[in-house]
């Protein structure tokens, strides 16, 4: 391809070195020598004038072409030049250096004008000069040597200038003859694309027509379509570029004369100030200038010269108190930190010694249990002294032994209202709940110090929230409650801000005042039961009450086809216990519902929540098959305790604490959690359940476990560690799989059903004999 365009661009260059040479007789050898000597010297002060950058040869087949090409060029000229001083030589004087001058510059226009045309006779050649008297030769040959050795200069020129202005005079021609070289090669690369460009269409056109049948040539025209396509669709991104490329002009642009508005508001800022200076300059020019009486002169310099002493003075008193109060500060600051470091290490200490305490206060509490499990049908006087050391071990806190340092193993509630020691009426339940009060509280203080502070300590420099590994690990430790509101803002945020709206509460508020639901009574009964040992929600002058009233509200009006369903209450309790604000809590019922869980989870038949349902079944049989094979032979149905762990997310079910803790990874993570947990809750109390034997005993313990689970790190380590692998591919396709299986039967059920109705529709209400219908004892009354 480029040797084709070489040849196109060398075909008018032979031409026009053949015309030259037709007109023009063979220089004799003086004049070939001359222009020879001429030549060589141009070239070597050219390659010492020509920057390093031109000098450097092109690399491969583009520098080759370019030296083919540039050689014709040089050639033709050199030609024109000898052809022309020859002719001169012969027939009379030589022409003046500045009309060959011009002829070179002549001869280079081919090289900027189209190489297709070919070469013709330059119109702008000046025709010869007349004939002039002749003039002895011999003194000429001296200055025509010294202007062929600078043929861009006359005669006149190159005796009058300094060799400086000869080189500043040829830097520019070299300036220029770069500039001509640049267009050449820009030339070549146009020439060399619009060769490529039809050798592809010539290519192209001896495909379609040396193809035999049609599906062929059709085959070749969709080529060129897709093609064309190809090429509109680079046009289109080209030109969305060039509007970004405006609309990023015109931003500068604003940002341009934003820029000048504040360089012309500093300018006029400046001259004000340059005004006020003048001002002030020329006041006290005035002032100076005025005289004053010497006495009074003398006067004040002493009195300031006295006062400039005593300040001084009270300069050096006041920088050597600062270096007395600097070094009492810095003795200060020491015995402040050793005190604080040592007041951290007693209170560790401390924290130690109370869960210690706990940990002994629990244990004796589980003797005197078992104490009065075995000596519970003996008689004698030994029942008693154990119920009444039951009785004391439940009224003793260890709070009272330790007000000293403030720190109380138990407190009645728990941040979020919560009873720390759940109220239960048997007494041997108050006994168990006052253990796992104290369990909880000696795992809170031998985690403080490990765990918590510098869990907290990174949640505190994570300014910015966004998915990430670090982020999914931190939300499964566990958020503190100081960052929790926001945490769970900003998840609850990623759910549902496809279904956000400005002002939708409000609406769905009003519509709730204009008139009242259907489930409004529903909801009205199942305030009064939601979590009865909260403090929040059983204090008469609380406003939780309310506000859970209308965020139910507001959920059944924004979702009509659920409306309300029992178990909504629960979890929007726990949103508003955390977030506080009632539309967040809102927002958060409807990521829970309506992005996070499955569809229909809540719906009349509960259809989602029994798929889950036997899908925990499956994995219950793989992750923990001992305990499935124990349950089954004593036919326990664990769905009965677990159905209501799905519906509210475990708010039933755990402490507060861990409750939070699931809650946390749930709504970053989804469903997936819950049976994490699930499963989890199952493996760390196994040992218990498969040490009991009678199905009435496992359903008596599965029905309060939960509350037994005190150490949540424990936990959380066997739902995100014992558990895996856990892919939630698995778990979709066993929800599928659970799905159409419960569909079918509930089909079978519906079939059922109809006929159940068409038969008993069939036979018609017979009174058997011997009864009275209840329209026949009206009559007789």
């Amino acid at each position: 391809m480029r040797g084709s365009a070489t040849c196109i661009i060398r075909a008018p260059l032979r031409m026009l070195t053949t015309w030259t040479a037709s007109i023009s007789p063979v220089p004799p050898l003086t004049v070939r020598r001359t222009l020879r000597r001429r030549a060589l010297l141009k070239s070597r002060l050219l390659a010492e004038l020509l920057p390093s950058r031109l000098r450097r040869q092109p690399e491969g087949r583009d520098a080759a072409g370019l030296m083919l090409l540039a050689s014709p060029f040089r050639n033709t000229m050199y030609n024109i030049r000898g052809n022309k001083q020859a002719q001169a030589t012969a027939h009379g004087p030589p022409v003046e250096e500045s009309s060959q001058s011009a002829e070179p510059q002549r001869g280079e226009q081919p090289l900027i004008s189209d190489p297709s045309i070919p070469a013709e006779k330059d119109p702008e050649d000046p025709p010869k000069s007349a004939p002039r008297p002749c003039v002895p030769s011999g003194p000429m040959q001296k200055p025509k040597r010294q202007s062929n050795t600078f043929p861009f200069f006359s005669d006149g020129l190159a005796r009058s200038r300094t060799a400086q202005e000869k080189v500043v005079a040829l830097e520019q021609q070299v300036l220029m003859l770069t500039k001509e070289l640049k267009s050449q090669k820009e030339l070549v690369i146009i020439l060399h694309k619009a060769l490529e460009a039809a050798q592809q269409e010539k290519r192209a056109s001896s495909a379609y027509l040396a193809a035999t049948e049609d599906r062929d040539r059709l085959e070749l025209v969709r080529h060129k379509v897709r093609q064309i396509a190809e090429l509109n669709q680079r046009v289109e991104a080209l030109e969305q570029d060039r509007e970004r490329l405006v609309h990023e002009a015109g931003l500068r642009e604003q940002q341009v004369q934003a820029l000048q508005q504040h360089v012309q508001l500093l300018m006029d800022k400046n001259q004000a100030k340059q005004q006020v200076i003048c001002k002030l300059s020329q006041k006290l020019t005035e002032d100076l200038a005025q005289p004053q009486p010497a006495d009074a002169t003398n006067g004040d310099f002493l009195s300031q010269q006295e006062r400039l002493e005593h300040l001084k003075d009270d300069m050096e008193a006041y920088r050597t108190q600062n270096r007395f109060l600097n070094s009492e500060i810095h003795q200060v600051t020491k015995i402040w930190r050793k005190v604080a470091e040592k007041e951290k290490a007693l209170l560790t200490k401390c924290a130690y010694l109370q869960a210690r305490n706990c940990q002994v206060e629990s244990k004796y509490l589980a003797g005197l249990r078992r104490l009065q499990e075995v000596a519970g049908a003996e008689p004698g006087d030994f029942p008693e002294l154990l119920q009444q050391l039951v009785q004391e071990a439940l009224q003793w806190e260890a709070g009272e032994a330790s007000d000293s340092v403030g720190l109380s193993p138990v407190s009645e509630y728990d941040d979020y209202g919560f009873l720390t020691v759940p109220d239960y009426e048997v007494e041997d339940l108050k006994l168990l709940a006052k253990i796992q009060a104290l369990e909880v509280r000696s795992h809170h203080l031998l985690a403080l110090e490990a765990v918590e502070r510098p869990l907290r300590d990174r949640w505190a420099t994570l300014t910015e929230l966004m998915p990430s590994a670090e982020l999914k690990q931190l939300l499964r430790a566990g958020v503190p409650r100081e960052h929790r509101p926001r945490v769970w803002r900003w998840l609850v945020h990623r759910r549902v801000q496809h279904l956000h709206s400005l002002g939708c509460y409000q609406e769905l508020l009003a519509r709730g005042r204009a008139c009242e639901h259907p489930a409004a009574r529903q909801i009205e009964l199942d305030l009064n039961r939601t979590f009865p040992t909260n403090k929040h929600f059983t204090c008469p002058t609380s406003s939780f009450p309310d506000k859970l009233r209308r965020v139910l509200l507001a959920f059944s009006w924004q979702n009509p086809t659920i409306g309300y369903c029992q178990g909504l209450n629960r979890l929007a309790a726990i949103a508003l216990l955390v977030l506080e604000d009632e539309e967040s809590a809102f927002w958060c019922l409807v990521a829970i519902v309506e992005t996070i869980l499955p569809a229909e989870y809540y719906s009349k038949t509960l259809t989602a929540s029994q798929v889950d349902q036997r899908v925990l079944q499956d994995l219950l049989s793989e992750k923990l098959p001992r305990l499935t094979a124990h349950l089954g032979q004593r036919h326990v149905d664990l769905s009965l305790i677990t159905f209501n762990w799905f519906l509210v997310i475990f708010a039933d079910s755990l402490i507060s604490d861990i409750l939070l803790r699931v809650w946390d990874a749930f709504l970053y993570e989804g469903t997936k959690v819950v049976f994490r947990y699930a499963l989890a809750i199952f493996k760390y109390n196994e040992e218990a359940i498969l040490r009991l034997q009678d199905s009435l005993e496992i359903y008596q313990y599965l029905r309060f476990f939960t509350k037994t689970i005190c150490d949540s790190r424990k936990l959380t380590s066997i739902a995100f560690n014992d558990m895996n692998p856990f892919p939630m591919k698995q778990l979709r396709q066993l929800r599928a799989a659970h799905q159409e299986r419960l569909e079918a039967e509930l089909r079978e059920l519906e079939l059922l059903k109809a006929e159940y109705l068409e038969r008993r529709a069939s036979r018609g209400r017979a009174v058997p004999e011997g009864c009275v219908s209840e329209d026949e004892g009206e009559g007789d009354s």
